[in-house]
This record gives C-alpha cells, structure tokens and sequence, in this order.
C-alpha cells in the first residue's frame, strides 16, 4: 500500500487505496505499526492533504493522519516533521469544503496532545478558531480542545501567536455549552498568566469584553454552572487583571465588583458546605480567590507608599468616594460574618487585611458612616482571641487607624468591649487579672504567638495575601514578622490613646460591668444560703426577684457588651443556680432533695424565660440570652484545630489492643511499670506498635492481663504478644474481624466469651475498614452498659481475682501527666504537644518518636473516667413525681471534672447554652406545667392552654458558627478517618452538646464515628486530596441481589438475614426486569416502607395505610402476647426487619418513605417519653391525659390547704365529674389491653384518677411498647450501633432518614437541573417542563421525583444535593414528537424528554408517564 501511494496513479486509485488504509488503520494496535513505517507514510498523507482538485483524497488523506496519531503516538512527531501543522491550518483558513475542515480540527487535536508548542508556532490557535462559529457544538468543542492543549506551552516572549485569539475566546465566553465555556476559560486564565507582567498586553485583554463577560460568570445569576477549578481559575484569572492593569481596576468598580463579591461570600454557608477537596490551610478555593481579588482592588497601605506620588489607582479611589464607600457598605458586614464564622486563619488574615485596607483610605467621616453598620468593637474584641499572630497585629493596625481618625467616637466603645485590656495583656503577659476567662484566652495565644515563626511559605499567612508590612522580610519562606512587632504596636497604641484615659485593667470596670458583677454576687449569696439552709417561701422570692432583674438588664440588647457579660461571672452564677451549686462534678449529699430543687430551679427559670416574650419586641428574652451567650463562647472558646500529618499510604499493622491491619501509621510505644509499683509485673516486650486512634481504655484492657502478678496465663499472652510481631497483614476479608490464630481473650482480655460471640457478626467489615476490631467490642460492651446498668468489662476485671493486690484497673502515664482513658493516644499526644515552643518539632516526628507510657494501679476503686459525674442510680430518688420528667436532662447536664478541664473556660457558658436548649425542647411541658399550676391554685378553669402551639427557638439559634467551621476543618483533614483522629474537644462536645454544631458537619461527624467514612457526595469531590489517611474514606463494596415484586417484604427479610452485618452496598435487581443499580434500590425501598404501613399487620396504632400523626407502635398488653403469642412474635420480628431496613438504608445512603412519628424518633434516639409526648401522636388522647393530670393537681392542692386532710374534695372537669364520664382500666382504642389485673370490673373516678393517668402513660409509651421498640433497636444495632444517631435531634433524623418534606420551589429549579444533549436552558420544551414542574402539586411532585429517581423524597439539601443532578435530554421519536412517552434512566436521574409540540401536550405525557409507568425496570 506504502509504494502504490508512493508511485503516480490516478485519483480513483488515490481513493481506494486511502480509503483501504484508513480502515487498516482503524484496527491497528500500537505494536502493529513500527517507526520507520509512520516515518514513511507521513510525507505521503502530507502531500495529498495538499490535493486541491480533489476535495475527497484530502479528506481521506486528512483522516488516515488522524488514525496514525491514534495507532501510534509517535507519529506526531513525523507528521510535524513533514510540515502537517501547516497544511491543515491551510486547509482551515481557506475553509472551502467543511467536512475537510472538521476532518483537519479532528487531526489538530490529536496532534495538539503531544506537539503543542509546533502548533503554536504555526499558527493554529487562529487557524482552528477563526471560522469556528460555522461548525456544529460538538465540532466546536473539538476545536476549542485543541487550544486547551496549545496555551499548555504559551510564552510570554512571544504573545503575538496567541494574543490576537484573545478577542474570539472572549466572545466564546458568552456561549451557553457548558463544556465549550470551560474549554474558553482554561484558555483565557492560561494567556492571563502569560501575560500577567504585561499591563499593556492585559489591557488589550481587557478591551474586548473580558472582565465583564467573566463577571457574569462567576455571578450567581450565571446559567452556566462551572466546574471549581474552572470558577476558581476564573476568579484568578480576575485578580491578575486587577493587578496588572488599570482598565481592568476601573471596569471593575464601575461594574460593582463589590455587590459580585458579596453575593459569593454570603450564599457560600461558610459553616457547612466548604468543599472536601480544600486543604486545611484554605489554599486554592474560591472564598482564598475571591478574598484576594478583594485584596488587589484596595492598594496597600505601605508607609514607604504614602511618600510616592498617588498611582493611578489611589487617583481613582480619592476622586470617587462614593464608589469606595459603596464597596466598604456591600462588603464589611459580610467580611465580619466571615471572621466571626470561625474560618481557618488565612480566611482570617484576608478579611482583616481588606478591613484593614478600606479603614485606611476611607476618609474620617466615610470611616464614621461604615462602621455604624456593625458593631466594629466587639467585632474587634472578638478577634483579639484568635491564636496567631499575624491576626493579632492586623486587629492593632486597624485599632491604631480607627483612633487616629475617630478617637472619640471609639474611645468609650472599645473601652465598653475590652479592647484596651486585651492590649494591656498582649505587652503585659505577665500581669494577674483576676482569672478572667478572655484574658486567660489572650494570654495563651499570645505566649504561642510573640515567638519566632519558621514555617514554610505554605504555612504562613504571610505569604496568602501579602498582608505584612515588614520590608526587611527574608526571601526564603520564612514569616516576615519579627519577635516583637505585636508587643511594640500593642504598647504604642496604648500609651497613644488609652494610658491618658485613666484606664486600669487590674481594677477599673466599667459601670455596667459593675453592675452585672453586683447581680452576680447576689445570686451566688442566694445559691450559698439556699445549701446551708432549708428552701423556704422566702427565699424563693428573692431567687425570684434576682432572676428578674438579671433579665431586665440582659434583654437590653445594647446596654451591655460581650465582654462585660461574659466578665460579670453571671454565667457561672446562673450555672450555679440552676445546678444547686452542684458545679462540675462535686459530690452531693441528700442527692433526692438535690435533683428535687434542681427540677423545680429548672421549671422556675424556663418558665421565666419561655412566658415573657415582650408582643412589642421582635426577639423573645431566651433567643437575646442564646445569642449573647453565643457571642460569648465565640469569644473565649479556644480550641485547637490540628493540621494534616503527612504520611505514606500503605497498609500499617497495629499489635495494641488488637493485632489489625490500619490505613494509617501506627504509634511506637514503650510500656514501663512504674517505679515502687509492686503489685504489677514488667510488660514483656519493649516496643509495640499502637493504634492511635482507639481509647486508652482499650489499650489499658489489653495491658492490664499482661501485667498481673497473677502466676497463670501470662507466658500464654507473651507467646501470643510474640506472635503478633511476625504477622502481616492481609488483603483478605478474614483479617477484617480477628487474625489467624488468636483468641477471643488477646482481642479483648476483659470480655466474656459468650459476649464475644455475640458481637461477633458485628465485626465483618472489609479490609480497609478504618475501625478496629476491639472497638466495635467496646462499641457492644458500652450498649450492654446502657441497657443494663452496669459494665461488664469492668465487673469481670474486679472479680477475677480475690487479692487485694492486684488492680482491677490501670493509671496510664505519659511524660508524669495522667491520660484520660476516653481519648485516645494520638489526643493525648497532641494535647501535651499544643502550645508548646516545639510545637513545629514535634509534629514532624510524630509518627517516628518511641512514646514511653508508664503504667501503675489506679488510685481508687472507681474508675472517674469511664463513670459520668452524675450517677443514674442516684436520680432515681427523686422524690417528687412533678419533676421526675426532667430527670432524663438531669443525666445529661454535667460532665467529669476531666472533661470540663478540658473545655476551659468555655464550660460555664456551654453549660448554660446546654440549659437553655432543654428548656426550648421542654417548651410545651413547661407551659404545660405552669398552666396546671394555675388550674390547681384555682385561679382558671380554662383549660385550653394546655392545647395552645407553643413557639420554639429554631434550633439553628443554637449552632455556634465558629465552633462548627472548626469542625469542618478538622474534618478535612485526611487523617480523620476516625473520631478518634480528632482533638478531644470535638468528640466531648458532640456527645455533650451536639446541638452547638451544624447538621450538616453533624452528618458528616456521623458518618466518621458511625460508619468509618465520610457521606458518599463528600467522598466524590475528594479527589483532590492528596494528603495520606485517603484510603481510610474507602467506598464499601457492592452486592448485588435478586428481589421479587410479590414478595417484598420476604425479599427484604431473606437480604437482611444474610448481608445485615456486612459492610457492602446492596442494589437491587429484580427478577425477570433488566433494570439494576441506584434506581431500582431506591424504589425496593420504597416498596419496603409502603409494605411496612399496609393495614393489619398489628404494628402502628390506628391500624392504617397513612397516619396524620406518624407511626408509632401499638401497645401490646402482657395478657396478649400470652394469648395471641404467634402474632405478636410475628410483629416483633417485623419491628426487627424495620431495624435492618432503616440501618441499612442510613449506612447505604438510601432514602425511606416512613412517616414515622415524633415520639418515636425520640425512643429511637435512646430519650424516654413521658405524659408530654402522647399528644404529637394522638392529640386526643394526649389532651384527655393533660386535663386529667390538672384535675388530679387540683385535687392535691385543694387537699393540701383544706384544714380537714381526710375530707374529700371535689374537682369538676369542664363541670362534669370524672365518674360520670364512665371510664374502665382498659386502654382507649385496645379493649383487650387491662391497664392493672384486678382493675378490670374497677371505674375510674377522682380518687384513683393519679393511677389511671399513670397506668395510660405507662401503657402508652413505656411497658406496652418497649419489646417493640426492643426488637427495633436490636435489628438496627446488628447494622451499626444505634447509639451513634444521638446527634441528631427528631426532626433531623427524620430528614436523615427520609430527606426533605417539602421537595422544590420554582427558584430552585433552574439552579440544580442540568440540560444535555439536544437541549439548552434556552430551549422551548424545557421553558414548557420547567412551567408544568413548578405546577405539580405535592402528590405529582412524589410521583414525578418517583418515576425519575426511584425515590418518592429529595435528600436533605433538596435538589442541590440530588446526585448525580437531575438531567434532562432530547429524546429522538422513532414516529412522531407527540408519540413518544419520556423515558427515564433512575440510575443517572437522567429525563428523556421528547421536544413536544405544546406545553399541553407535553402535561398529559408526563402525568400519563409518571403514573401509569411505575412498578417496572425495562430498556428505554
């Protein structure tokens, strides 16, 4: 074929021959085609690409150097060589035949790939796209490809071959092809580098339309939704321009850049949707891009500048004021909300340095006007605690620029706020100020921060946005600041504005902390003379009359600053009140009458705060109390966020305390006995690799049998300790619960056997499974405990021997500081590591230093670590049955002395924020209770307050921005593949006080703790980490099986039965359908729910399909599981399966259809339910049992003030006796269901109406449902334990389980539907979908939602967290556009749309489709 082309033949010849070859060439592998043979052929094709008369031999010429570049990838560098480049770019330019020139775009891609640089020098950039607009979609993506590869190898020493491309790629950016677009983009940012020196050639760039068309993209109005790195480069591209050219600087004001920039830094929620793909650091993210935009566009404010003539920017921003004044109000609010949301410091570093920037060009009367729109002080006060100290100095430059032009506008506010104290600490560190928790916060941030930095360029602010000052900076990496630049500037300011003033941190007080600190002495007095003294009449007035005053003066909102309340000592002294004193953890005596008054403190001061909501005033006194108690943790939480660890990625073997395979590194460690410990031997081996991540108690359970005096047994632990050094580790699933050759004992030396066996379906799992298996041992013992009471680790460890000798617990050590056995290894490590002036050191060998741990017997019986500080026992000798209900938040409020040291001085107003949110959750029970107060006292008889809706605080009042941005940057980190990798704080405040974090960080806290991973959309866009620990966010492997349609619920049993226990993903497939995967899942599952709510099937009270009031579980009396026994084992196993199916589908990431009611997630979620909670599942009933409750109140109280005690009262209910209403001891609604034996043939009345209402209650939702709700958790656990969904409240496990109720509005349509192949946002049929969809009603909303995704609910986040996003495509009639149904792909959530002929038209098809084509899965 080579000679016969070579040789002079005729056209047709020509023809056959290269139409042979290029269907040789089609079939030809790399290897068939050697070098010389490409070098061979190249001259040939080039010179008939040159045929002019014959427009098919250049074409087939033109396609064979195509598939040679395919074939060989070599070859490129023949055809280039033989001069290719310049024939097709001939071929485009002359553009005479278009099939030619799309053949020639398909060649110049293929040769762009590996020749960019001789495709720029021959011109091809302007080739491919001067006629560009003549091609189809698809061929212009092709070309706009070809230019992406060409800008890889631009050069700035000769702009000239790309720049004049500039203004077709700028009119390209108006394009709607998202891919087109992206193609542009990468192009434009790759000649803004180029060119980013040049501000001649960057104003070219700008003439053309490029800043304007840019800013629309990246705009939230934008109809092209870009990838991130694309955004981001945009944004980049953005700053460089700024920089560079003064055009650019000016189009941007006049284009209100500001109003742009805000609307990205608002709607990006800055608590809980950052992206997994940023670095700790906050490097290369659209909030880092923007803010350096923000940076470029506000000159610095240089000393060295302000001597030079003005450069054309100042000019531009003193001759228009007003446009700087409308970018400081769009954008300084905003800039604070950011800072105060607890972003990582170089987010930090960015909004303070732009403040600080438009402080300084703004003029005095300007700068007045601004800070009106915030209140800047506490803004500022705030941001004094924040620990590093390029923050702290840009706070004091903005202070010293703020008293230089308004010095008597701020003196007194900054004053109010404390700004001149935290000075006075940051030069003064060694002064006393009376223990007060701000100036604690300051003084330890500021130790860590006045040393000399030596962190490289990645790790320091200095280098983000050129924020420091200094001009004697070094230029290899280093931070630019000096060791006292914060000390000087701090005593400078000081003397320059506050020495004069008369102000003394070590005594002076403004008045109204004075004030404040009076009330709180008050009350401290009162809470000390109410433990030394009976509580009388008296007493509780004064307590009474405090407390109202406390609040009158806490419900001006700005009377009183942050600081002076957080100052005051009020929050501890109403922690005091509310705990009787009972402060973090200390023993009490006459613990019933303890708990009494605490209860009723409790209801005294939540009713205070719940019924004196002012009509005339918008925000209710607990909502003013939450926030200033938020505003207060911000500012004195300090909390460490713990960078990235690098490591290798590989699989690591742990020995302690149990030998597994880790995706992480283990930690090298040396057990020694302490010295003078007699009762213990020396620990065999010398040094052991530990898991980092597992508490210490399960370190301390694998030490503790290995170091007995005991004589038997121990040579047995030493051969197997010995043993476990030569293991390796292996990639089959066996290695996944206990290695080879070790028994139940070496795993878990203080578990039973038999307990062991149990659990042990519990630790299938897959390899890369991030969780050992000894924890998910403790994870079972730690739920025996909470079900019964007692532990049996610790009961086996105490009675395994009789010598008074021998321990039953360890005392770990590490450098002479005791660890608390709750963390872990790698948390104590840190904590001892945090602040430290090796704190860089001692980072880098984390990993490769030997840890000496010392152990010795534990100085008392009881393990204060492991037991809260309350005591569960104790609480049950209340004594009062009004306040039993509180007792479940009693068993929460306090934590172990350890664990508040832990916290700080955060404790005190994280425990009162824990007090307010069990007031707002017990709303209506307070109410409730004051309302049957009144009844009883007689002062009503109206009794319809107890039906009345009670107004809650949002339940988002209580999420602590700053805390949860904290834990959305610890949770990227690549390391935390498990809790245990966290600082401590995070898991003590999540298991304390979950509600102070997002429910979005939540989630993902829960997915880590629960089920070793990250949520799945988390994982998608975590590509970009190339950080070690990646393999710990593992997918779970996926399992196929076959289910039929007759027999869901009997598929569902079979499946759970044999992969419940297993981490792996279950689709589904149905028998004799063709459908598989997400769809089809989805939709058994729905199956599933909807089988599980057919009527008859005895599980749910009113026995329906569709409850108004959500499922919740019939009661079954003892009498009738005797009786009806087949039945009742038939519901509790059904309860089991539901168990399963709600666990798996949580783990898989699956959607449930299950209207659950409140109460029920409240029994799921481990809280008992009490009188209270009956009327959110049956209002009825519920408010039959409330009026009943009152009467009984009534009658007791009218008993109580009646001179003759045995005479009877009598109490009407709405003027009618309770004998006369003819009630039996029988449950309404369940005749069969006896309340008590013996009290069958009995009829209720006044005197036995306290025991009714006690035996309904207990029927309704304790004894007559417990075994139900037994069996559901039991099924549940056998998935993972269900005590890990306690972060979450009711309703948001409801959206967990069950996603969004209301499922799309018409503004989010357009942002969240993607449109595809045929179809354009632009397009008719879609105007007409987008018009029929925002009509649906809720029932077609489901049906629609159905038919496209297999599930009938949105997951929470709505349509924006739909994955893959709902796409809609052209769909090509076989017959005519009216026809043809839609057809759907649920896998992808991908519409096939026919291009209907009307809206209407397309209505009916889509009603008939989404009804009538449900319940099957066939090719479309």
């Amino acid at each position: 074929m080579l000679s016969s082309l070579s040789e002079e033949v005729d056209e047709s010849g020509q023809l056959a021959l290269l139409t042979e070859l290029c269907e040789l060439l089609s079939f030809c592998s790399d290897s068939s085609l050697s070098s010389l043979m490409v070098d061979s052929f190249s001259p040939i094709l080039v010179r008939l690409s040159r045929h002019e008369s014959n427009p098919d031999i250049m074409l087939l010429a033109i396609r064979a150097i195509t598939y040679l570049c395919d074939v060989n990838s070599r070859s490129t560098g023949f055809l280039v060589r033989h001069d290719a480049i310049p024939v097709l770019c001939q071929r485009l330019m002359t553009m005479e035949f278009l099939d030619v020139a799309e053949q020639c775009l398909q060649a110049l891609e293929k040769i762009s790939r590996e020749q960019p640089l001789a495709c720029l020098q021959s011109g091809a950039i302007m080739a491919v796209l001067s006629y560009i607009d003549f091609f189809s979609t698809s061929v212009q993506r092709v070309a706009l490809s070809t230019v992406v590869n060409i800008c890889k190898k631009l050069s700035p020493e000769s702009p000239g071959l790309f720049m004049d491309a500039v203004p077709i790629l700028c009119n390209l950016l108006q394009y709607e092809d998202r891919q087109l677009v992206e193609s542009v983009a990468s192009c434009l940012i790759k000649i803004g580098d180029q060119v980013r020196r040049s501000p001649n050639l960057l104003d070219e760039m700008c003439k053309h339309g490029l800043v304007q068309h840019t800013l629309h993209h990246i705009g939230l109005n934008s109809r092209t939704t870009l990838s991130q790195p694309t955004y981001i480069g945009l944004v980049g591209l953005l700053v460089k321009l700024a920089a560079g050219s003064t055009v650019a600087f000016r189009t941007l004001f006049e284009l209100n850049i500001s109003n742009t920039c805000k609307d990205i830094l608002s709607s990006y929620d800055l608590s809980h949707k950052v992206q997994s793909t940023l670095t700790v650091d906050g490097h290369h993210n659209r909030i880092h891009e923007v803010l350096k935009l923000l940076n470029e566009l506000l000159p610095t404010n240089t000393p060295e500048q302000d001597n030079q003539q003005k450069s054309e920017k100042e000019d531009f921003l003193f001759s228009h004021p007003d446009i700087l004044k409308k970018f400081g109000v769009d954008l300084l609010p905003t800039l604070i909300q950011v800072v105060n949301s607890g972003m990582n410091l170089f987010m930090c570093c960015g909004c303070l340095s732009i403040i600080n920037k438009l402080v300084h060009w703004t003029t005095s009367d300007g700068l007045y006007r601004l800070l009106q729109t915030a209140n800047f002080s506490s803004f500022l006060a705030g941001v004094f605690t924040r620990k590093d100290h390029h923050v702290i100095l840009l706070a004091l430059q903005i202070v010293d620029a703020i008293m230089l032009k308004l010095p008597h506008v701020y003196l007194n506010s900054f004053i109010k706020e404390g700004v001149p104290y935290s000075l006075y600490v940051l030069f003064s560190p060694d002064k006393d100020l009376k223990d007060s928790p701000v100036f604690d916060g300051i003084r330890m941030e500021n130790d860590a921060a006045l040393k000399p930095a030596s962190r490289g360029v990645h790790r320091c602010p200095c280098f983000a946005f050129d924020i420091c000052q200094s001009s004697k900076s070094p230029e290899n990496g280093t931070c630019k600041l000096e060791k006292d630049t914060v000390q000087i500037l701090a005593k400078r300011i000081w003397i320059s504005y506050f020495e004069t003033e008369s102000v003394n941190p070590e005594k002076g007080v403004t008045d109204v902390l004075q004030k404040l600190r009076t009330l709180s002495t008050a009350l401290t007095v009162l809470v000390n003379e109410s433990q030394e003294e009976a509580t009388s009449s008296k007493l509780e007035e004064d307590f009474s009359d405090l407390l109202h005053q406390i609040m009158s003066e806490l419900k001006e909102e700005d009377s009183i600053s942050t600081f002076e309340f957080v100052e005051s000592g009020l929050i501890k002294s109403l922690v005091d009140y509310l705990s009787n004193g009972r402060h973090i953890g200390q023993e009490v005596t006459h613990a019933a009458d303890h708990f009494c008054t605490m209860g009723k403190r409790f209801e005294v001061f939540g009713q205070l705060l719940v019924s004196s909501t002012d009509p005339a005033s918008e925000k209710s006194l607990i909502l003013a109390l939450i926030q200033r108690l938020q505003n207060g943790l911000s500012s004195v939480e300090n909390f460490p966020v713990i960078p990235s660890h690098a490591y290798r990625t590989r699989n690591y073997y742990a020995t302690v305390p149990s030998g597994h395979c880790t995706p992480y590194p283990c930690l090298k460690v040396q057990f020694v006995r302490e010295k003078e410990e007699n009762c213990l031997r020396d620990y065999a081996d010398d040094i052991v690799n530990v898991d980092p991540f597992v508490p210490l108690e399960e370190i301390e359970g694998y030490l503790l049998p290995r170091v007995r005096n005991n004589k038997t047994g121990n040579s047995t632990l030493r051969s197997e300790d010995s043993k476990l050094k030569d293991s390796t580790c292996s990639p089959s699933p066996s290695d996944s619960s206990t290695p080879q050759g070790k028994s139940a004992e070496d795993i878990a030396p203080m578990v039973d056997v038999e307990e062991l066996q149990e659990v042990k379906p519990n630790l299938l799992s897959s390899p890369t499974n991030t969780s050992s298996s000894a924890q998910k041992v403790m994870d079972a013992a730690e739920d025996s405990v909470d079900q019964e009471g007692h532990n049996p680790l610790q009961q086996e460890a105490s009675t395994s021997t009789d010598s008074e000798d021998t321990p039953a617990s360890l005392q770990l050590y590490l450098e002479g500081q005791e660890l608390n056995c709750k963390s872990t290894l790698y948390q104590s490590i840190l904590k001892q590591q945090t602040g430290t002036e090796h704190d860089s050191m001692s980072i880098a060998t984390l990993w490769s230093r030997v840890y000496k741990i010392t152990y010795g017997r534990h100085a008392t019986t009881e393990r204060i670590h492991c037991k809260r500080s309350h005591d569960e026992s104790t609480l049950s000798l209340l004594c009062e049955k009004t306040f039993s209900q509180y007792t479940p938040y009693f068993c929460r409020m306090f934590i172990s002395n350890a664990e508040a040291e832990e916290l700080g001085p955060s404790y005190d107003v994280i425990s009162l924020l824990k007090s307010l949110e069990g007031i707002n959750r017990l709303r209506f029970q307070l109410m409730s209770r004051e309302t049957m107060r009144v009844f009883a006292e007689g002062r009503t008889d109206d009794l319809n307050k107890l039906n009345s809706a009670i107004c809650e605080v949002h339940q988002n009042e209580f999420v602590n921005k700053k805390l949860t941005e904290k834990l959305e940057q610890q949770m990227r980190n690549p390391i935390a593949a498990s809790v245990g990798a966290m600082p401590a704080w995070c898991t003590l405040l999540m298991d304390w006080c979950p509600f102070l974090f997002g429910f979005e960080a939540r989630c993902k806290y829960f997915h880590i703790a629960a089920l070793g991973r990250l949520p799945n959309h988390t994982q998608s866009t975590s590509h970009g980490n190339n950080g070690g620990g990646s393999s710990g966010r593992h997918q779970n492997p996926r399992k196929k099986i076959l289910v039929h349609r007759n027999k869901i619920l009997e598929s569902a049993a079979h499946m759970m039965e044999l992969h419940s226990r297993q981490k792996v993903v279950l689709e589904v497939e149905y028998s004799e359908e063709v459908g598989t995967g997400l769809g089809p899942t989805l939709e058994f599952y729905t199956l599933v729910c909807h089988e599980f709510q057919r009527s008859g099937l005895g599980m749910w009270r009113d026995d329906c399909l569709v409850s108004l009031f959500g499922l919740f579980p019939r009661p079954w009396s003892p009498s009738q599981t005797t009786s009806s026994s087949t039945l009742h084992s038939e519901v509790i196993k059904k309860f089991t399966l539901l168990g399963h199916i709600v666990a798996k589908a949580i783990q898989d990431g699956r959607l449930l259809d299950l209207p659950f009611a409140k109460a029920f997630y409240k029994l799921i979620l481990g809280k008992e339910l009490s009188l209270y909670d009956i009327q959110s599942f049956d209002p009825a009933l519920g408010r039959a049992l409330l009026e009943f409750q009152a009467v009984v109140e009534r009658k007791q109280y009218l008993k109580s003030h009646c001179e003759d005690s045995s005479r009877d009262v009598d109490v009407l209910l709405r003027n009618t006796k309770i004998e006369d209403m003819c009630l039996d001891f029988s449950l309404p609604g369940y005749p069969d269901y006896v309340l008590a034996s013996g009290l069958d043939s009995k009829m209720v009345n006044l005197h036995n109406l306290e025991e009714y209402v006690a035996l309904m209650v207990d029927a309704t939702t304790k004894s007559g449902i417990a075994r139900q709700v037994e069996a559901f958790k039991s099924g549940f656990d056998q998935v993972f334990p269900i005590r890990h969904l306690k972060v979450f409240t009711e309703e948001e496990l409801e959206r967990l389980l069950c996603g969004e109720h209301v499922l799309w509005n018409s503004d989010e349509l357009l942002d969240h539907i993607k449109f595809d192949h045929g179809y354009t946002i632009s397009s008719p049929p879609i105007a007409n979908l987008l018009e029929i969809m925002k009509e649906f009603d809720l029932k077609q909303q489901r049906a629609f939602l159905q038919f496209v995704t297999g599930a009938p609910r949105l997951p929470t986040g709505g349509l924006a967290s739909l994955s893959p996003n709902l796409t809609i495509v052209r769909k090509h009639c076989s017959k005519g556009i009216d026809d043809d149904l839609p057809s759907v792909m649920t896998c992808a959530n991908y519409l096939k749309l026919p291009p209907y002929s009307s809206k209407e038209v397309m209505r009916e098809k889509l009603l008939y489709a989404i009804t009538e084509g449900q319940g099957s899965f066939h090719l479309s």
